[in-house]
């Protein structure tokens, strides 16, 4: 499978005229290599595929992991006294390709002195949209345990009980199952709700908040999950149900519209519009997005997205309703786009519910 991904990158740079490019985001990596223990927050590596050649720079804290996990790329051993520059003077590149969206300023910098004119840089986009088989399979199982945690967690759901802690909950389970959170999980109670992007707290759960929202994500072989639930504690307000059963169908009527090569806005329309015409505000937020080796890839389904929907495609679908001082209502699932339509990979109950 990596062998084709590179086939893929090599067809990609005869098309657009490069003779390289060059891989700094860590995702990608990991697509391009299998290797995942790359951080994040720092730049610890780069990949440069051409023709004829792929290096892996990096430097001597990853060396022998590098030898002995990704044998298909040649390592280049960064240091003071070894530095890329000496990379790309032994290689031929005069056009690159780089990832606009992934470099610094000091880094594009530092490239172009690489390249002396009449070299150029140019912009490379890496698509990992369509996902293998067994990319599917790694991101059900994700789904698999998500399904679980929240299974377990409303027996935690009682008096007294914080944000953090049910957070602290979740977290410890899903590692018990061999995951690890693919985000930080947002808990929110009651007027909570109403931030879609609620940074969990230590506000303790009380007999006046009724409303519970959990989103929460898990990382398994690589893969990540996203799922958001909202549930009542106590008996909910008729206009707490409406809202509910609102969002509820606002996601089933973009499930049901969505068919071979449907754009990506239009899905979003169909929820957007159908909360509006229920006398709520618009969801402040895109209707969803793909997922993979991150929680957020493409396709983004949004008012502006101008991507379609192909088979191959796994991507959330998760209209909110949000009313400051009141609280909100959010539902999330993961869909995957097949030949007989979409199939949800989160099958945690939606039913209106109360613990």
């Amino acid at each position: 499978m990596l062998f084709k991904r590179l086939k893929i990158i090599r067809e990609k740079l005869q098309k657009e005229k490069l003779d390289g490019v060059l891989i700094s985001t860590v995702s990608n990596i990991t697509y391009l290599t299998g290797y995942a223990n790359f951080s994040k927050d720092e730049r610890e590596a780069y990949l440069i595929i051409g023709k004829d050649f792929q290096y892996i720079i990096t430097d001597g804290r990853y060396s022998e992991a590098i030898r002995n996990q990704v044998p298909h790329f040649d390592l280049f051993e960064r240091s003071y006294t070894n530095p890329v520059e000496n990379l790309f003077k032994n290689i031929q590149v005069k056009v690159l390709g780089i990832e606009e969206d992934s470099l610094t300023v000091s880094e594009y910098k530092e490239i172009k002195k690489y390249l002396k004119r009449p070299k150029k840089l140019k912009h490379f986009k890496l698509s990992r949209s369509i996902k293998t088989k067994d990319e599917i399979e790694k991101i059900e199982k994700a789904c698999r345990i998500g399904d679980l945690a929240f299974e377990y967690i409303l027996k935690k759901i009682k008096l007294g009980v914080t944000e953090k802690q049910i957070a602290r909950e979740l977290e410890d389970f899903i590692k018990g199952q061999g995951g690890e959170f693919s985000f930080p999980a947002i808990v929110a109670f009651s007027k909570n709700s109403a931030i879609p992007h609620h940074q969990t707290g230590d506000k303790r759960l009380t007999i006046n908040d009724t409303l519970i929202l959990m989103d929460f994500g898990v990382k398994f072989e690589d893969y990540c999950s996203d799922m958001t639930r909202t549930i009542f504690f106590g008996k909910p307000s008729e206009e707490q149900k409406k809202i509910y059963k609102t969002v509820l169908t606002a996601q089933q009527k973009a499930v049901d519209f969505v068919s071979p090569r449907t754009k990506a806005a239009e899905v979003d329309k169909v929820a957007r519009d159908y909360i509006i015409s229920k006398g709520y505000p618009a969801t402040p937020h895109s209707l969803g997005h793909g997922i993979g080796l991150e929680v957020h890839e493409h396709p983004h389904l949004s008012p502006k997205s101008k991507e379609i929907l192909k088979e191959g495609m796994v991507f959330s679908i998760e209209p909110g309703i949000y009313i400051e001082g009141f609280g909100g209502v959010r539902i999330e699932d993961l869909f995957v786009y097949e030949t007989s339509g979409l199939r949800q990979l989160t099958n945690s109950s939606k039913r209106l519910s109360s613990v």
